[in-house]
């Protein structure tokens, strides 16, 4: 519903320049002593309200009173009353804290371009220090120039190395505290360059430095916040309380403070903290009422648990009291109505509003939305309606010939063909000489009325008119071409007669005729379903079952039921009796030929054998 928001602070402007004032000369009046130093204390102890009052009430405007009253001005973010203040005080004084009013200037400068969208005005300002690079580079990131804001950080970051390195006393640790803001900034236009896990690592670096600045480390953790979105929800559970920290509000602005509470609530939603973004929102919409955001984090909220109505209803009741950001509310009631499947009920509400009818984007929106629908009429009325504004308002612009030429497209494409012709009618009148639209007026009259397309067709420019001057050759042989004819060289006569002969043997040459099956009879009809698959053949019946289970023996190991007759000796007529009879001699030589039963063997018994062996040998590994 509405995206995380990041922010960075601005300028060295805040407290630079003010620790001079306690050094002034010799004060010409003792009230003017006691305002200065009863404002400079309300200040401190952040009362600035208080401040103001102080100094606005002195008898005498002294320039220390001055001083104190842009810093004033700058902390209640009245920017226009602070750049008047420096300004003066900078005409009218001269002496060791220039520099420091002209750094304080350009923060001013810098904050107008950045929360009120303010277009800076050049100051004339040499950029001899690096608070004024920095300065500078933040009014470039309110103009959007964020390359050329890039390249005065670095410019900074150079300057601000070269100064500090030349103090003894001063560390590398205290180099690299100072330029934590530096390094911030740089971050933050790496985020809004896309690069955000170049900025996430330049992010991390500063929180590990621990700068003592706890403005510095609220913005970075929220820059981190937004960057983690609704991944990684337990870091930025950890960054948040680094928002916040004692004295924060102190050291941002109002609207920095306002981004950060709704990235809080945001962060709550994704955690599925529903009371705490509901608080958050809440007290964010008491704060701001004409604000969008927080009522569009409590829809988000409620169609994260299913409340559709109930966000719609809100957004709703937003809209009437607000009709400023009528239009943002009711593009989210559509999209609500779309994720519901009320696609009618959707376009109802796009159609409500007024100052977005005539936009292309939401002529295309809802002409593809209705066609979705298959309501057609609905869709021709909204080109007509878009039609009709451009004709009053701005009748030659390029978007109205666009919407009548599409209008006309969709009415051909559905059918429409009469309403078609008359919208190309219209655009030929306009342009005469397009020959696109005649074309297409043509095709439609072709449809409709063949005779007003052949007087039509006269209006077309000849065949020698459009053709162009093309070397057909050099097409054909270009690199982008997919076909590319070779090239012919040169024959002598001996090549031309082996060609012409080949020519000749490739004529001669007949197709061969398709073999015909050994057992064909042109007498019968071949079977038309010969090309299936045998199972797939309609007459196909299946194998035969039960052939080989009739020979598999039932009963005890080594009975047989087929053959066991032909196998029993007893049962045969000639056979002779199980033993001799004692002294028969024709016995012993009519049964010597015959192999009593036990010693007969069951027929195949060899070949089985023979197999044996043979896999015997197969399988056997011979110790050669």
């Amino acid at each position: 519903m509405a995206g995380i928001k990041a922010l960075i602070s601005l300028s060295f402007g805040g407290a630079v320049g003010l620790m001079f004032l306690m050094l002034g000369c010799a004060l010409p009046q003792y009230n003017d002593i006691i305002a200065f130093e009863k404002a400079y204390c309300e200040y401190r102890l952040n009362r600035i309200e208080n401040a103001l009052k102080t100094i606005q009430s002195a008898s005498q405007q002294t320039d220390k009173l001055k001083e104190l009253y842009g810093q004033v001005l700058y902390r209640l973010e009245r920017y226009d009353d602070c750049l008047a203040a420096y300004r003066d005080l900078i005409r009218n004084s001269q002496d060791e804290y220039e520099e420091e009013r002209k750094t304080n200037l350009s923060a001013v400068v810098a904050a107008q371009s950045t929360w009120e969208k303010v277009m800076p005005e050049d100051l004339g300002l040499r950029e001899a220090t690096y608070e004024l690079c920095y300065n500078s580079a933040c009014a470039l990131i309110g103009q959007g120039k964020l390359n050329e804001a890039m390249k005065k950080l670095q410019k900074a970051e150079d300057l601000c190395r070269q100064s500090l390195s030349e103090d003894s006393d001063v560390t590398e640790e205290d180099i690299e505290a100072e330029l934590a803001i530096i390094h911030g900034q740089m971050a933050y236009i790496m985020q809004l360059q896309g690069r955000t896990e170049d900025a996430l690592q330049l992010y991390n670096q500063i929180i590990k430095l621990k700068p003592t600045d706890v403005g510095l480390l609220a913005v970075i953790a929220n820059n981190i916040i937004t960057i983690n979105k609704d991944q990684n929800v337990f870091d930025s559970k950890k960054k948040v309380k680094l928002t916040n920290a004692e004295g924060v509000e102190h050291k941002l602005s109002k609207k920095q403070l306002q981004a950060i509470e709704f990235n809080k609530a945001l962060l709550a939603m994704y955690t599925n903290q529903a009371d705490q973004c509901r608080k958050l929102s809440a007290s964010l919409q008491s704060q701001s009422p004409e604000h969008l955001l927080p009522v569009l984090i409590q829809a988000a909220q409620l169609c994260r648990e299913k409340q559709h109505a109930k966000a719609v209803g809100l957004l709703q009741d937003f809209a009437d009291q607000h009709p400023a950001n009528a239009a943002e509310i009711k593009l989210t009631m559509a999209q609500l109505k779309i994720a519901q499947g009320s696609v009618t009920k959707a376009c109802m509400i796009l159609r409500s509003i007024e100052e977005l009818q005539h936009k292309p984007g939401m002529v295309s929106a809802l002409v593809t939305m209705y066609s979705h629908e298959e309501d057609i009429d609905s869709a021709i009325e909204v080109f007509t309606q878009a039609i009709q504004w451009y004709q009053k308002f701005q009748p030659k612009s390029p978007v109205h010939l666009s919407l009548i030429r599409e209008a006309a497209n969709f009415k051909l494409k559905h059918g429409r063909k009469k309403e078609a012709i008359s919208d190309l009618e219209e655009l030929w009148k306009q342009n005469p000489k397009d020959v696109h639209t005649l074309a297409q007026l043509i095709s439609a009259y072709s449809l409709v009325d063949p005779e007003k397309a052949k007087v039509l067709s006269k209006h077309l420019p000849s065949s020698d008119t459009l053709s162009l001057k093309v070397d057909v050759d050099a097409l054909e042989n270009s690199h982008g071409a997919t076909y590319v004819r070779k090239k012919a060289g040169k024959l002598t006569g001996d090549n031309q007669q082996k060609e012409q002969g080949q020519g000749d043997m490739k004529k001669k040459k007949k197709k061969k005729k398709g073999k015909l099956p050994k057992n064909y009879d042109p007498k019968v009809t071949p079977d038309p379903e010969r090309w299936l698959p045998m199972r797939e053949r309609s007459y196909y019946r299946g194998r035969k079952k039960g052939k080989k289970k009739d020979q598999v023996g039932k009963g005890t190991q080594g009975s047989t039921t087929a053959g066991s007759s032909e196998l029993d000796a007893s049962r045969t007529a000639s056979s002779p009796p199980t033993s001799p009879r004692p002294g028969s001699a024709a016995a012993v030589s009519a049964t010597s030929n015959v192999i009593p039963p036990r010693h007969q063997k069951p027929a195949g018994a060899p070949a089985t054998k023979k197999k044996q062996q043979q896999k015997k040998k197969k399988g056997a590994k011979g110790g050669w």
